[in-house]
């Protein structure tokens, strides 16, 4: 034989044994395997650098304050939601984007949050707006029984904070997340905000109100987050009236903004789908908050 020959071993039983050469070859062929195995392991385990966006980063301390927030809301603000648990509520909220490119998030990605997060909010209660936040959270700060989306749990937790994760790390990203300048449209923010919203308007019931901004030249903004997502979501079986509240900066000109174009589109909207539409300029009581930093301006004078 060329490569190898037989000798005796272990008794009468004849074994095969390599020539040297051979065993070179062997020994060579293992040496590269291993090394192979070995730049394999390194690119697969070595620390990938995150991706760089150009927006701020997840906000420092977000799991202490998310806790935070979910504690005073569950047990002193909202105590009748007291069993809610809020530990399994942020681990929830991060599995929808930790460990992803975060222009790559869905709806479905917070479905466990919303079948895990359930509110009820009592007809007649329901309070939308759009360019009008600050305005619409004094008013319903006053009137507890009122809900913005942002009285809602899952709005107070979230309400100004910032986040995303990356696929190199299960860790939320604290160093940069995407500018909307940035083609990132499917962002863990913007679609958060857009599956609460969502379902937030899917569980309105009654009468239901929005505040909007009549200063601006389009109070009813059709790709707005009310004016794409919570419009179109309320349910005519159970919303029967949509009331409009148009709110004019206190120092600024006045006009009928209920009779403008914008308005009309929004009750075209709101009539087709099968529900009743009014709508109020400078809605009396919210005038009054208005009138607290203004007290002296005309329109805050009492007719007596």
């Amino acid at each position: 034989m060329a490569n190898y020959e037989f000798s005796q071993v272990s008794g009468d039983r004849p074994g095969c044994r390599f020539s040297r050469k051979a065993q070179i070859g062997l020994g060579v062929g293992l040496l590269v395997l291993i090394a192979l195995v070995v730049v394999i392991v390194v690119i697969v385990l070595r620390p990938r650098s995150p991706l760089v966006w150009n927006g701020k980063p997840t906000t420092k301390h977000f799991p202490d304050i998310f806790l935070g927030r979910c504690l005073i809301y569950t047990q002193i603000l909202r105590p009748e939601m007291r069993d809610q648990d809020c530990k399994k509520i942020l681990s929830t909220f991060k599995r929808a984007f930790v460990s992803k490119n975060p222009c790559n998030i869905t709806r479905e990605d917070y479905a466990p949050l919303v079948k895990l997060v359930t509110q009820t909010i009592p007809c007649n209660k329901s309070l939308f707006w759009s360019k009008s936040k600050h305005l619409a959270h004094q008013y319903t700060w006053i009137q507890e029984k009122m809900f913005t989306l942002e009285d809602t749990l899952m709005g107070y937790i979230a309400d100004d904070l910032r986040w995303c994760g990356d696929p190199s790390t299960s860790d939320m990203n604290y160093d940069s997340c995407p500018h909307w300048s940035e083609n990132c449209p499917n962002n863990p923010i913007t679609v958060f905000w857009k599956v609460i919203s969502q379902k937030f308007a899917e569980d309105a019931c009654g009468v239901v109100q929005v505040m909007l901004n009549g200063s601006l030249s389009e109070p009813f903004y059709k790709n707005s987050t009310f004016g794409s997502v919570e419009v179109f979501n309320l349910d005519p079986n159970k919303v029967h009236k949509l009331q409009a509240w148009v709110m004019h900066d206190i120092e600024g000109a006045s006009s009928n903004s209920c009779s403008s174009s914008s308005l009309n589109e929004l009750k075209a909207i709101v009539q087709k789908r099968n529900m009743t539409f009014a709508c109020q300029d400078n809605y009396r009581p919210v005038r009054f908050l208005q009138c607290v930093k203004n007290p002296e301006h005309p329109s805050c004078r009492l007719n007596m």
